[in-house]
């Protein structure tokens, strides 16, 4: 369901792309008292909107990567210069803009901190604070991981805070499903108290900047930010609450989520049975099974690896991995039976194996995304067997043959070693499940928020540019032993960061060929008369709309420069035009496919895409009110 609700998505997505693109093309333009004159589109413009629509289907039915799409336009603006009218230097500026550097630099600072402990030493005392109350949970999650999105990039926050609420509900007996929506959310709206909450944030302060010389300082608009926040997690703990599922059944063994019967079983091979005398490769390739042998028990013991070239015996036991209808016909055909125990499916995998459950979700990058299970091959690899995949549905297909997607969560067999190799991996997997604990050193961990301190100071009392601070700071977690110098790669989203560099050259663009000028007396014709409150609150809906289409990167670095346009013609307060779309860019609640911190709890939380319009829509609704009143009380029109 999950995949066919996609596709309707995109389908949506691009008629609302070719409704908006008619709209600015169609429209009449009219002398008023704001207006003066219709601006001609010329062929600079034709030439840009064709590679922004392009740009857009391409973002929105992902046929080529996202960040490869980006890194493609400062070339195409170059070799079109004569009509983009971008020099090589504008095209590249992406690379050399102070905000590309200074999220960087802030993607290290942030796992220097989460690998530090911070976040899971808070997450530790939740369950003492909360007790069985899940409502207390959610406001406490919600409020821990809010603040602390404000200060540390909201993706690894929610990245840290899953694990803590799926064993938080396990072990209180509440549901995940009731935590995890409003964890993403808050996070999101944690990341616009300050402004190193997002990249976007530090993105929409260079654009700002550029444009009216107006870029943000670190706490400018933390006031609207701690409204919206209140108002948002009022939402959450009310009517949120009332209209997020219970996906998950709190008393439900968690390998029953997976319906792990379906795929795991244990057989015993009874006399005149086919599959006597025979290798299980060799019974793979005659029947084309979709099976993979886990174990094999003869005699009470355990054969060794490699199990697919073992020849099979009377009375050997099997535990198997297929498919529910597969597991059928071999029962009726090959004169299999099953082994019957009284124990818990999850007792007996770890016991009679001496292995472990782990759950892990596939974030957003993950190295692993869009290769196969088979591919991957996580026996040799991460020495465990993939046992089962969640994806909001069920997968009928080979489980071998399926493409791993971000917010896939996989259920693995594997030892404790398999586990301690899978936790070094942290771009690749996020383990939500798993009974060890980690051992921080606390000297570390307050070593790190002090250098995180001191970064944000120096950056509060304008002693150095935030670039400048928030370098330091990253030579200071390497020289401290706060991360490793091999881990600072890993740590950075590079995907953001190709992307940032791609786009920050077409919003030039869009100036310098008269583009965002067209686009501003086209949204005028329709809105002049309008008071200018209603203009910023349908400058929010438009953005928190083309944040649905594209990215929150893209939208600011589109919406802004036209925004700022538009205001400058109603003869209004371009600053406040210019956080009413960073706002809106960074909060986007109505799908999972909206923001990747709604993609990393779809999976955990076994939602339907239609939790997300069902609990999202009312809180973007309200924000959209909330936001440009507050806008015009703090800062004026």
């Amino acid at each position: 369901m999950f995949d066919n609700r996609k596709n309707i998505l995109k389908i949506f997505r691009v008629v609302l792309l070719l409704i908006i693109i008619s709209l600015f093309f169609s429209t009449n333009v009219y002398a008023s008292s704001q207006v003066e004159q219709d601006i001609s589109i010329n062929t600079g413009m034709i030439i840009l909107f064709i590679i922004i629509t392009v740009m857009v289907i391409l973002f929105i039915f992902e046929i080529i990567r996202i960040d490869i799409v980006a890194l493609s336009i400062p070339a195409i603006l170059v070799i079109l210069q004569p009509w983009t009218k971008i020099s090589l230097e504008e095209a590249l500026s992406g690379f050399s803009n102070k905000a590309t550097i200074t999220i960087l630099a802030m993607f290290i600072l942030s796992e220097a901190i989460k690998n530090n402990g911070f976040v899971q030493v808070l997450g530790d005392k939740i369950a003492n604070l909360t007790g069985n109350n899940i409502k207390k949970q959610l406001f406490i999650i919600c409020l821990i991981a809010g603040i602390t999105a404000t200060f540390l990039n909201n993706t690894p926050v929610v990245a840290i805070f899953i694990p803590i609420v799926v064993n938080l509900s396990r072990k209180t007996k509440t549901s995940p499903s009731k935590i995890l929506i409003p964890l993403s959310y808050a996070s999101m709206m944690g990341g616009v108290i300050t402004l190193i909450g997002t990249s976007t944030n530090l993105l929409a302060s260079d654009i700002s900047q550029r444009l009216i010389n107006h870029p943000f300082s670190m706490f400018e608009f933390t006031k609207l930010g701690l409204v919206i926040f209140a108002v948002g997690l009022t939402y959450l703990v009310t009517l949120g609450y009332w209209l997020t599922p219970e996906r998950i059944d709190p008393d439900e063994e968690f390998t029953k989520e997976y319906k792990i019967e379906t795929f795991i079983s244990e057989i015993i091979v009874f006399p005149q049975s086919p599959f006597i005398g025979k290798s299980i490769d060799q019974i793979k390739e005659e029947k084309n099974y979709d099976m993979d042998v886990i174990k094999i028990s003869r005699e009470e013991m355990s054969l060794e690896e490699p199990l697919s070239s073992k020849t099979l015996k009377e009375k050997d036991q099997l535990l198997i991995r297929m498919d529910k209808e597969t597991l059928e016909n071999i029962m009726k055909s090959e004169n299999l039976e099953f082994a019957t125990k009284s124990k818990s499916r999850q007792d007996q995998l770890e016991e009679d194996l001496e292995k472990i459950l782990i759950e892990v979700v596939i974030p957003n990058g993950s190295g692993l995304e869009g290769k196969t299970l088979e591919e991957v091959d996580f026996l040799n690899t991460y020495n465990s067997y993939v046992l089962a995949v969640k994806r909001g549905r069920d997968l009928p297909e080979k489980l071998e043959n399926i493409e791993i997607k971000p917010g896939d969560v996989l259920l693995l067999l594997g030892t404790e070693e398999a586990l301690e190799n899978l936790e070094k991996i942290k771009r690749d997997f996020i383990i939500i499940h798993k009974e060890t604990t980690e051992d921080y050193k606390k000297s570390k961990m307050f070593t790190s928020l002090g250098i995180m301190a001191i970064v944000i100071s120096l950056a509060v009392f304008n002693i150095t540019p935030i670039v400048v601070s928030a370098l330091m700071g990253v030579i200071a977690m390497i020289f401290t032993g706060c991360i490793k110098p091999n881990q600072i790669y890993q740590a950075v989203d590079w995907k953001i960061i190709m992307l940032l560099a791609g786009l920050i050259p077409l919003g030039i663009a869009m100036e310098k060929t008269g583009s965002t000028e067209y686009i501003s007396v086209k949204l005028l014709s329709l809105t002049s008369n309008f008071p200018i409150i209603v203009n910023l609150g349908i400058f929010y809906l438009l953005t928190a709309t083309l944040t649905q289409l594209i990215s929150n990167r893209a939208s600011v670095v589109l919406m802004i420069p036209i925004a700022i346009d538009v205001a400058n013609k109603l003869g209004a307060n371009p600053f406040a035009f210019v956080l009413a779309v960073t706002f809106a860019a960074s909060n986007t609640f109505l799908s999972p496919l909206g923001n990747q911190t709604n993609l990393m709890v779809y999976g955990p939380g076994n939602y339907k895409f239609v939790d997300f319009i069902k609990v999202g829509a009312p809180l973007q609704i309200i924000l959209s009110i909330v936001t440009p009143l507050f806008i015009s009380i703090f800062w004026g029109l």
